[in-house]
């Protein structure tokens, strides 16, 4: 036996020391991870840092794309002219939630570093002759469908934190859009009776994501009659659907993940009991403590599309927070979200105007959605 001691002794001590350096990288990756995963936090710092974006963009009239269909020579306006409001951030929908970015981080900061500017612009934006001449161009022959739902979900999203914001400042912005609002309500309540099959997309048209918007504004107003049209559409298209496959996402250019957007829609509007059993059958991956979805690569901030998967981080981060909210057997849902925003936001702000003209409102409304 003492032969073998010797022999025992050195390929031990050898195994030893070749396992250390593994056993250090593997705590290495650890550290890594859990940085990533920390709760990110919407400081007065950061919202100085992220209110740049909007206060760059929404009186910024060009580039700019109409997304118009033009019924005579009278119809070919400048920007400024057919949206006196909302004519900056290089389309109508990133102007209006550019005004809700400020909206919402002066409601959180009293006292951030431009809170003077981002209240004379809000007051010259959002006025009551503005917003008349936004909604002539609604009821123009060939704009009914106009920005829609993506554009009236983030319309009722300003608002919405309007309404829930007790200022005199809130009071006169909100009344001068009040019209606007309504209108947008009216439209909503109209068109859904006719959508007989939701759009299960990652682009503007996501149906979960513009009933999503409507439904807290509808929720916050106590607007019922929005609120049973959104249920009994919501509850018709998904109420039965069954395994999403989010392995296929995200697709190359998306900004919302349709899987997610749509469990965070029932999130709002089953039961606590009824959404569990539908969240299972939905999306049973996501109880597994194990479960990883990492954040959407992008290689080149320049493109306007390819940025998009910025905002499919910050998207399916707010989504991720709202499926777990309340359900402990989902908190771990809330590290990948964590990761998802701490991948994008550090590249946002000083970084190209394809992607900063909307992507600080995608930030801040993630921030907002962080929970513990």
């Amino acid at each position: 036996m003492k032969l073998y001691a010797f022999p025992v002794l050195v390929f031990s001590i050898l195994m030893f020391h070749c396992k250390s350096p593994k056993e250090k990288e593997d705590t290495t990756a650890t550290e890594v991870v859990s940085e990533a995963e920390k709760a990110p936090v919407l400081n007065l710092e950061e919202a100085n840092r992220l209110s740049q974006l909007p206060l760059h963009c929404i009186n910024n009239e060009y580039p700019n794309k109409l997304s118009q269909t033009l019924g005579s020579d009278e119809d070919l306006q400048a920007p400024r002219v057919l949206h006196p409001a909302f004519y900056g951030c290089f389309d109508w929908h990133s102007a209006v939630h550019g005004h809700w970015s400020l909206v919402s981080l002066l409601k959180s900061f009293p006292n951030i570093d431009d809170a003077e500017t981002i209240k004379q612009r809000l007051l010259q934006n959002i006025s009551k002759e503005k917003i008349a001449e936004e909604i002539l161009y609604f009821k123009g022959l060939h704009n009914k469908s106009f920005e829609r739902t993506y554009g009236w979900a983030w319309l009722l999203k300003l608002a919405e934190t309007l309404h829930t914001w007790d200022t005199p400042l809130a009071r006169t912005l909100e009344d001068n859009l009040q019209p606007l609002t309504d209108l947008i309500v009216e439209k909503y309540i109209a068109f859904l009776p006719k959508l007989n099959y939701p759009q299960r997309v990652g682009t503007h048209t996501n149906t979960a994501f513009g009933l999503s918007f409507a439904f807290d504004f509808a929720e916050a107003t106590q607007h019922e009659a929005l609120k049973t049209a959104i249920i009994d559409r919501a509850t018709y298209f998904y109420l039965e659907d069954k395994g999403c496959p989010i392995t296929w996402e995200p697709s190359g250019s998306d900004f919302l993940s349709p899987c997610l957007e749509e469990a965070a829609l029932m999130k709002r509007l089953l039961p606590v009991a009824d959404f569990r059993n539908w969240l299972e059958a939905f999306l049973p991956q996501l109880k597994d403590a194990n479960f990883r979805l990492e954040p959407g690569e992008v290689l080149d901030r320049t493109d306007g599309h390819l940025v998009h998967l910025d905002g499919v981080n910050f998207s399916r981060a707010w989504s991720l927070y709202k499926i777990a909210e309340d359900l402990a057997e989902y908190s771990h849902l809330k590290a990948i979200a964590n990761t998802h925003i701490n991948y994008s936001l550090p590249s946002i702000v000083g970084d190209s105007y394809e992607g900063g003209h909307w992507l600080g409102s995608f930030a801040i409304y993630a921030l907002n959605s962080v929970t513990n």
